[in-house]
């Protein structure tokens, strides 16, 4: 998938930031210092009345955030994503999921694949922490189409969000047309053997994954479930039966993200088998983009390996 057309998510994020600040009354943009590297500096530059600057100071940047939504208004609240779910998670607990207010929170930078920021910036624990606060919303896109369709729905969403981005550009995946709704999961290929529910940026690399799959006689079904939180377990059960093999895949620890939610669904309502690939259970490292992927796992020659082994066991 080299060769398909591709964008950063930061950059579609910036345009529909900026539009939803010149649009939208409640909405002011809150940074963390990184105004530069998340791209809110377009807000700064074109709308700075909608622009407000906490410094690196991520607890009392939310707690800003939460007083800003007591009056009515609506804030953005964009930092690193392992700033954000770590150093200010008691704010966002008690101030702002306790009450459900109307903040909007973007974790940039997330995953392992943070442009040789190093080990510091990568968060692996992000989902696991957000889908585990009640009002929560958790949602991972997979390209910059999804990432505009998911900040378009969070904007009109009355309560807490947290969406999660991706640094580099990623294929696009979806269309203009591609209708996002909040707690819905999207088929983007069907098969019969196995099923890989997948979400962000792992979910362009399953495609892959699934491609080759197919030439080794494997018939692989791609979900894609951007929303962590709330879940779409009927698209999990639904692929379950279908396959009776599921494989979780996801830019982020195995323990408590998108491969702890589907196996809670799975061993609840439809016991089947489930391979989580993910980073399992270690701290991440400062490295290439290739080298982290191919370390930890994650690349689409791992995926294929493990999915190819998962299949032929049963």
């Amino acid at each position: 998938m080299s060769t398909v057309k591709k964008e950063a998510m930061r950059d579609r994020f910036s345009e529909v930031i900026i539009d939803l600040a010149r649009n939208d009354t409640r909405v002011y943009v809150v940074d963390g210092d990184l105004a530069n590297s998340t791209k809110i500096d377009i807000v700064a530059n074109k709308k700075p009345e909608k622009f407000l600057q906490m410094g690196i100071a991520e607890q009392n940047m939310l707690s800003v955030c939460s007083g800003l939504a007591t009056t009515g208004l609506q804030p953005w609240a964009v930092t690193f994503a392992a700033f954000l779910s770590k150093r200010a998670l008691d704010q966002i607990q008690v101030q702002i999921a306790q009450p459900k207010l109307n903040v909007k929170m973007v974790g940039a930078y997330s995953g392992l694949l943070t442009g040789l920021t190093g080990k510091t910036h990568q968060a692996l624990e992000d989902i696991a922490i957000f889908r585990s606060l009640a009002n929560m919303v958790v949602i991972a896109p997979a390209d910059s189409v999804e990432v505009e369709k998911a900040m378009r729905a969070a904007n009109e969403y009355d309560g807490p969000v947290y969406i999660r981005l991706a640094r580099d550009a990623y294929p696009y995946l979806f269309d203009e047309n591609y209708e996002f709704e909040i707690g819905k999961a999207v088929t983007l290929r069907e098969g019969f053997d196995v099923s890989i529910i997948s979400t962000g940026t792992q979910t362009s690399r399953s495609l892959e994954a699934a491609e080759i799959l197919a030439e080794k006689g494997i018939s692989v079904e791609v979900v894609h479930m951007p929303t962590i939180k709330p879940l779409d377990e009927e698209a999990i059960i639904h692929a379950a039966k279908k396959t009776n093999l599921v494989v979780s895949a996801e830019e982020h620890n195995i323990l408590g993200g998108l491969g702890s939610a589907v196996a809670e669904v799975l061993g609840e309502q439809y016991p089947t088998r489930l391979l989580r690939i993910g980073v399992e259970d270690r701290n991440s490292e400062s490295a290439s983009n290739e080298a982290l992927l191919d370390k930890f796992g994650l690349s689409v020659e791992h995926m294929v390996a493990k999915i190819q082994a998962f299949v032929q066991r049963f």
